[in-house]
C-alpha cells in the first residue's frame, strides 16, 4: 500500500518497517524535520547522545550485543565529521550501522552552505556503501536498501546524506517487497568441492589449530554453535582473535586462549608450529600475524571469509573458502561426519603433549602484594563476582582492554565489545549506553583506563538521562598504560607526554553526573568494593588504583615473530624474550 508523506515522514516509517526500536542522535538544523517527525511517533525511541562520536559508538554496542542493525542520525557538517570515527571503528570491526546524515539543500550544494561538507566524499573510505539521496523517489528504496547493505555480506556502516529540501519534499512511499541492492550479492554457501578438499587436509593434520575471529560472532548463534560442534568432532586446538573471544567457550581445555600481540604463549607457539591452520571468519590482521614473512612458516592454511577480497590479502592461504561461516561451517560439519575420516590420533596426542607443555609456562601469572592492586587481579576479581550474572563487558582500548581479553573469560558470542581494527580511545562508555538499552536488564561492564575514559566521558550524562545503570571500572594507573609499556620498552624509558597529569576525582566526577562513585586502592577490600558496584542500581564510576608500572605480557614486539615474545618474569619486573625450547633470543 502507498501513502503520499514527506521525505522525513519516510525516514520514520522506514525505521518503523525495519523494526528498529532505538535511535542514537544528536539533533541539528539540518535534520530538524526528521526530529520533527519522530516526535508525532512513539515505536522509534530516541536516544540523546552528547557527542556524535558517541551516537555512533553506542549504535556499535547495541548492533554488536543484539545482532541488530545500529541505527544513528546526526545533522549536517560538524555533525556528520564528528561521526566520522565511530564509522571508521564500525567499518574496521564489520559493525552494521545506518548512520542518517542531514545534508545542506540540494541547490546549495557545492556553494561552501553554512554547516555543509561533503559527507559522501569525506565518508567514502570509512562506510561500506554511502548515498546523497537527490530525488524524493529514490529515499524509499534507498533507506531499506541500506538496511539489507549493512547486515548482508561482511557487515558494516551505511550512509544516507538526506538534503533538507528532500525532507521537506512530499512523495509516495511504499515499503519495497525486495529490499536487495540491484548489484551487491554476497555469497554465502561455500564451494562444495572445496569444502572436501578442506575436511581431507584437516583429516591428514598432525599439528593443527583452529583460528577463529570476530566474522564467526558475526554470523549469529548458529555458526559459533557450529564451530563448537566441528572443534569437538576433531579434537583439534582452537585459538581466537580479539574480536572473536566467546565464540568458543574460554573455559573449554581445547581453547588455547587468545591469540596475537598480548596472546597467550601456547596460542602464539601453536600458530607458529602447526601444519595445518583452520581459519574462520579472521582478516590476518598484522596484529595476529606479525612478522609476515615468519608467519605459521610450516603450515598450510584454509581460510574461510564471507568477504572475497579478504581472501589472499595479507596472507596467501591453499585453500579459500568463500561464504557465510555459519553455512560453510555446517557443511564441514556435514562433511567431516559422513566421511568418518580417520586421524592420525598418535600424532594429535603428541601435539596436544607439546601445547600442554607451553601451558605449564603459565605466562598470565602475576604476582598479588598484599599492599598494591595488580590490573590483573581486578580484572580476575571482577569476573570471578560476576561470572554467574547475565553480564556485557565493553572496554575502552588500552592496557586495560588486553587485560580483560586475558583475564575476562567470555563464554557465550556477543557479550564481549571493543574496538579492534582501530582502536578508539572513548569506545566503551557510549557503546556500554547502547548495550544497556539492548539489553535493560543485564549487567554492564566498561572496563576502562583513567585516559581513555575521559574520551567520551560526556556520555555518563546520557546513561543519567536514561537511567541506565552501566557500570564504569577504571583501572587507574595515572598513565597512558599502553604508550607508557611501549615507552618503556622499545624508547628507553622516556615517557614523553604518556603520563596523566591534573586527573579528574572520578569520585566527585561520578556525583556530579548525578551517579556514584567508588573508589578502592586497597586488595583486601576490592571484592567488597565491586559488588557495592554491582548492586548499585545507577551508573557508577569504580575508580581502583592500581599499579603504576605493570606492564601487559605477553607481547610480540613490533616487528618480531610469534615465537618471539616477551614474557613476564614474575619474580622482577622485567620480560625475556625466549623461543619454545626457553631459548634466549635478544
Amino acid at each position: 500500500m502507498s501513502e503520499t508523506m514527506t521525505g522525513a515522514e519516510m525516514v520514520v516509517r522506514a525505521l518503523q518497517d525495519q523494526g528498529v526500536e532505538h535511535i542514537f542522535g544528536y539533533p541539528g538544523g539540518a535534520v530538524l524535520p526528521i526530529y520533527d517527525a519522530l516526535f508525532h511517533q512513539e515505536r522509534v525511541k530516541h536516544i540523546l547522545v552528547r557527542h556524535e562520536q558517541g551516537a555512533v559508538h553506542a549504535a556499535e554496542g547495541y548492533a554488536r550485543s543484539s545482532g541488530k542493525v545500529g541505527v544513528v542520525l546526526v545533522t549536517s557538517g560538524p555533525g556528520a565529521t564528528n561521526a566520522v570515527t565511530g564509522l571508521t571503528d564500525a567499518l574496521m570491526d564489520s559493525i552494521p550501522l545506518v548512520c542518517l546524515t542531514g545534508q545542506v539543500p540540494t541547490h546549495l550544494i557545492g556553494s561552501d552552505a553554512f554547516q555543509e561538507a561533503d559527507t559522501v566524499g569525506i565518508t567514502r573510505h570509512c562506510t561500506k556503501h554511502n548515498y546523497l539521496v537527490k530525488r524524493i523517489e529514490d529515499l524509499p528504496r534507498i533507506l531499506h536498501e541500506a538496511f539489507y547493505v549493512a547486515a548482508n555480506g561482511r557487515p558494516g556502516p551505511v550512509v544516507i546524506d538526506i538534503p533538507k529540501d528532500i525532507q521537506f519534499a512530499s512523495g509516495t512511499y511504499v515499503r519495497p517487497s525486495n529490499n536487495r541492492h540491484k548489484t551487491y550479492r554476497p555469497q554465502v554457501q561455500g564451494d562444495a568441492e572445496k569444502i572436501r578438499a578442506a575436511i581431507a587436509l584437516m583429516a591428514q593434520a598432525k599439528r593443527p589449530v583452529f583460528y577463529t575471529g570476530g566474522g564467526v560472532i558475526n554470523s549469529g548463534p548458529q555458526a559459533s554453535a557450529l564451530l563448537r560442534e566441528l572443534v569437538r568432532l576433531t579434537g583439534f586446538p582452537i585459538t581466537s582473535t580479539l574480536m572473536g573471544l566467546g565464540a568458543f567457550p574460554a573455559s573449554d581445555r581445547q581453547f588455547l586462549g587468545m591469540l596475537g600481540m598480548h596472546g597467550t604463549y601456547e596460542a602464539n607457539l601453536a600458530m607458529h608450529g602447526c601444519d595445518l591452520m583452520i581459519n574462520v571468519g579472521a582478516r590476518f590482521d598484522d596484529r595476529i600475524t606479525g612478522r609476515l614473512d615468519a608467519f605459521s612458516p610450516g603450515s598450510r592454511k584454509i581460510h574461510i571469509d564471507i568477504d572475497a577480497s579478504s581472501i589472499n590479502k595479507n596472507v596467501k592461504v591453499d585453500i579459500g573458502i568463500v561464504g557465510d561461516c555459519a553455512h560453510v561451517l555446517e557443511d564441514m560439519v556435514r562433511v567431516w561426519r559422513s566421511a568418518s575420516p580417520q586421524v592420525d590420533k598418535a600424532a594429535l596426542k603428541e601435539w596436544w603433549e607439546k601445547i600442554d607443555g607451553w601451558r605449564g609456562r603459565n605466562c598470565l601469572a602475576y604476582r598479588q602484594s598484599k599492599d598494591t592492586i595488580k590490573p590483573q587481579y581486578a580484572v580476575e576479581r571482577l569476573y570471578e563476582l560476576t561470572k554467574d550474572r547475565d553480564v556485557y563487558v565493553t572496554t575502552e582500548v588500552g592496557q586495560h582492554q588486553m587485560w580483560a581479553a586475558q583475564f575476562f573469560k567470555f563464554e557465550e558470542p556477543n557479550r564481549w565489545m571493543t574496538s579492534g581494527g582501530l582502536g578508539t580511545m572513548g569506545y566503551g562508555l557510549p557503546a556500554a549506553v547502547g548495550v544497556q538499552l539492548a539489553h535493560p536488564k543485564a549487567l554492564v561492564v566498561d572496563i576502562a583506563g583513567e585516559a581513555s575514559i575521559l574520551m567520551n566521558m560526556q556520555e555518563m550524562s546520557t546513561a543519567l538521562q536514561y537511567r541506565l545503570p552501566i557500570k564504569v571500572f577504571i583501572l587507574n594507573n595515572e598513565y597512558m598504560g599502553m604508550v607508557r609499556q611501549w615507552q618503556e620498552l622499545l624508547h628507553g624509558g622516556r615517557y614523553s607526554e604518556s603520563y596523566s597529569a591534573a586527573l579528574p576525582d572520578f569520585v566527585k566526577l561520578a556525583e556530579a553526573y548525578g551517579g556514584v562513585g567508588i573508589r578502592c586502592d586497597d586488595p583486601a577490600k576490592l571484592d567488597d568494593a565491586i559488588r557495592e558496584m554491582i548492586d548499585t542500581p545507577r551508573p557508577v564510576i569504580f575508580d581502583c588504583i592500581v599499579d603504576k608500572t605493570e606492564n601487559c605480557f605477553p607481547m610480540i614486539p613490533s616487528g618480531k615473530a610469534h615465537n618471539e615474545m616477551l614474557l613476564n618474569d614474575v619474580a622482577g619486573d622485567i620480560g625475556s624474550v625466549i623461543d619454545e625450547k626457553g631459548k634466549m633470543l635478544v
